[in-house]
């Protein structure tokens, strides 16, 4: 999944003809993805490998925030207090679920910031929380302590990455089961278009927009608050948002695959300006050397339902390329997440009869969809 600042010249480019008539789409009740059957299919099948991997993922990030928070070097992170000699063979054989993309994804968005959370990690009062935490874990440790007065926020930076491995952690924890109650409805034929996909993901992050997100540690018998219910961080503001902005549209470039010479200009130098994110990511890359999407799409095979696997079988490569299938179709349920939150973020609703609202609203996803023009936008829908 990696692409450089500008697309080849035979690669299709949204142009304001092409973006105007996903305006008009999305007014009409569809979304960015064409409502086929096949899609369908796909994106539930892929949403559903999907919440399994996540679901993992969830558990092991709020894990290791929790249990393994100033730990320096945390051997067995990925165990979830669970070591046993047969996991170990298994971890070293690498028969296991790929936690480093959970944590990837952790410092993309630690990277990029943005939303409450990143802006509570600079307050007086974390800092505060912080340094309580610290005396706590190292009360017996002088050197620790010492390292503490002569580097303040040496150890403060520690927990503002904890922070966000259980901000993802929490995150993922909501998509997980919406992905997996999604799959259970269209098993039920309640699920039988794109449209009804994006309604389920828009009404599922509605409903858990407010959730707060908190975070806390035990110390001995001592519980300590290091982000507690009062700092009012949500989970859409301040988790979702920032996770969508981070990983679906800035992403990271990958080492070796473009440049980092400023002279070579493939790597812009405001972070803003990024687009090497799921949305506008080449799926082709998958499966080579350093590309770590390539984990994300290895976890989400053994996970595969039937008729999505019996999809890939029957393509012209087969199983030969069946991460970057699984790559393409992965692509093609984050345009369906991706429009859901359009939607879900509109200012006004989307069949309003006002006139200055339908105005506001039409603005309001044209600079969505400007965002979009370098992306895979028109791919999915060839």
């Amino acid at each position: 999944m990696v692409k450089t600042e500008s697309k080849p010249e035979n690669s299709p480019l949204l142009d304001n003809y092409s973006l105007l008539e996903y305006v008009k789409r999305l007014e009409s009740g569809g979304a960015l993805l064409p409502d086929t059957p096949v899609n369908v299919m796909e994106v539930v099948g892929i949403l559903k490998s999907y919440g399994v991997v996540l679901d993992a993922y969830s558990k092991n990030l709020i894990y290791i925030a929790e249990n393994q928070f100033l730990v320096f070097f945390p051997f067995f992170k990925y165990f979830n207090g669970e070591i046993t000699t047969s996991k170990l063979f298994r971890h070293w054989w690498h028969d296991r679920i790929n936690f480093e993309y959970a944590e990837y994804c952790m410092k993309t968005m630690f990277w990029h910031g943005g939303g409450g959370l990143d802006k509570y990690l600079d307050t007086p009062e974390f800092k505060e929380r912080a340094q309580a935490v610290i005396h706590a874990k190292f009360k017996y440790n002088p050197v620790m302590l010492g390292l503490n007065k002569l580097f303040p926020e040496f150890l403060i930076e520690y927990l503002r990455v904890s922070s966000y491995y259980t901000g993802l952690g929490q995150f993922w924890r909501v998509m997980a089961d919406m992905f997996l109650s999604l799959s259970d409805r269209y098993d039920r034929g309640e699920i039988k278009s794109v449209p009804q996909i994006v309604d389920h993901i828009k009404n599922a992050l509605v409903a858990a927009a407010s959730l707060p997100i908190t975070y806390a540690v035990k110390i001995s018998n001592d519980y300590f608050s290091i982000i507690p219910s009062a700092a009012g961080l949500t989970f859409l503001a301040d988790t979702a948002i920032p996770y969508v902005e981070a990983v679906f549209f800035r992403g990271t470039p990958f080492q070796g695959t473009v440049s980092y010479n400023a002279q070579a200009y493939q790597i812009p130098p405001d972070q803003s300006r990024f687009q090497y994110g799921a949305l506008y990511a080449d799926p082709l890359p998958i499966g080579g050397s350093g590309i770590p999407p390539t984990l994300l799409m290895q976890d989400m095979r053994h996970f595969l339902p039937e008729y999505l696997h019996e999809i890939y079988r029957k393509s012209k490569r087969g199983e030969d390329d069946l991460r970057v299938q699984i790559c393409m179709t992965f692509q093609k349920s984050m345009f369906c997440v991706t429009t859901a939150t359009i939607l879900g973020l509109m200012p006004f609703p989307v069949d309003t009869k006002d006139a200055s609202q339908q105005r506001e609203n039409r603005i309001y996803m044209q600079k969505w969809l400007d965002r979009l023009k370098n992306s895979r936008l028109l791919d999915v829908n060839g």
